[in-house]
């Protein structure tokens, strides 16, 4: 049936099994509009039985439109049990382009033309590397506020954008953040408003993200701080934090040790590579994580020079029973002495735990490395 006055046409459809042991096959479904336009033709819907109790799952969808202009688009895709014999009901609720504004229809173009399938179907998108442009972000950030865009992940990895650009996409996930789970902003210049704008976007109650990339994003010590007090104020999402490649120092990294330090932070991976850091650093870091350690699993600080008394440091990390980390990443970290790592994990339960350690490129005597490999010989860590 079609509801003209509600703007959609919903179709019902019962489907029946073919045998008793083959699964449902829908091959051609035709919708029209109320009006005289053609509307929409779902082309191809495969489905299979997944088992005997739980119905069928689906396996493949194909849409295209009939016309530009008065084609449907389908948003939401539901299945129901009808009877016990098997029979199935299918309802498909598709909306017509005038759901969405014409520049998030114009992204939603944009984007078929790059990954083949209507962004409003999908939960993750990657645009890395696409030169987007002021046109671009302006399209995409539209797509982001409308109420049908349900992506989690959203990759915009080294796409150019600016400051300005920047302040125009968060400011759309602000309206719009329940759903997003990973955001990469990895490789652009984010600027003070795009970060400010970024970070006003994680004190949102609503803003649930896990995952935020932020590598190589010239951010500064004062941005730093801004950021890190936004994640102080909302803790308890984040899992992943990617903050490598920016200069932020030993003073730009203290203030993201307090949010470290708070009981409802549960991050598990947090990459530090070349931050500039020095042991003044690394000692912070530890000493935020000693305070919280149940959580980390992944700890990343290439590329800093934290020396000998940052490895004692992180060996006196490794000493606590709740630590239970599993990789940590020590590449190039200016390192001479690992007697007090090869002493901790000795005594310690760090080995039931950590599978890598990567200490290469560093300056450690020949009797030293042997040391450590006798200790973890008969482990599965990874050296």
């Amino acid at each position: 049936m079609s509801l003209h006055s509600s703007g959609f046409t919903f179709v019902r459809l019962h489907t029946h099994q073919a045998s008793h042991s083959s699964g449902f096959t829908l091959v051609r479904l035709h919708t029209r509009q109320a009006s005289h336009s053609s509307g929409f033709t779902l082309v191809r819907l495969h489905t299979r039985q997944a088992s005997h109790s739980s119905g069928f799952t689906l396996v493949r969808l194909h849409t295209r439109r009939a016309s530009h202009s008065s084609g449907f688009t389908l948003v939401g895709l539901h299945t129901r049990q009808a009877s016990h014999k098997g029979c199935r009901g299918l309802s498909l609720y598709l909306y017509p382009p005038e759901f969405v504004s014409p520049a998030a229809d114009e992204a939603c173009e944009y984007v078929r033309g790059i990954v083949g399938i209507n962004p409003l179907l999908l939960r993750e998108l990657n645009l890395r590397d696409h030169k987007l442009g002021d046109t671009r972000v302006t399209q995409i950030s539209a797509l982001l506020q409308d109420k049908h865009c349900r992506l989690n992940t959203l990759t915009l990895r080294r796409c150019r954008i600016t400051e300005e650009q920047c302040l125009i996409l968060t400011s759309a996930l602000k309206s719009n953040p329940s759903h997003l789970r990973d955001l990469d902003l990895s490789g652009n210049k984010l600027g003070d408003s795009g970060v400010r704008n970024l970070s006003d976007l994680l004190m949102i109650p609503q803003c649930q993200l896990e995952k935020l990339h932020l590598r190589d994003c010239s951010i500064t010590e004062e941005q730093c701080l801004i950021l890190t007090s936004a994640l102080r104020s909302n803790p308890s999402h984040l899992r992943d934090l990617d903050l490598s490649r920016n200069k932020l120092g030993d003073s730009g990294v203290k203030p993201l040790c307090d949010a470290l330090k708070d009981s409802h932070c549960k991050l598990e991976r947090l990459r530090l590579s070349c931050c500039d850091m020095t042991d003044e650093g690394c000692s912070a870091v530890t000493s935020a994580l000693k305070s919280n350690p149940s959580h980390l699993r992944d700890l990343d600080l290439r590329g800093n020079k934290l020396g000998d008394s940052g490895v004692r440091n992180l060996s006196d990390l490794l000493m606590i029973p709740q630590c239970q980390l599993e990789k940590l990443q020590l590449y190039d970290c200016g390192i001479t002495d690992v007697s007090s790592l090869t002493q901790s994990l000795r005594n310690s339960k760090a080995l039931q735990f950590l599978k890598e350690l990567d200490l290469r490129d560093n300056k450690i005597r020949d009797s030293q490395k042997q040391k450590l490999r006798d200790v973890i010989r008969d482990s599965r860590l990874k050296l």
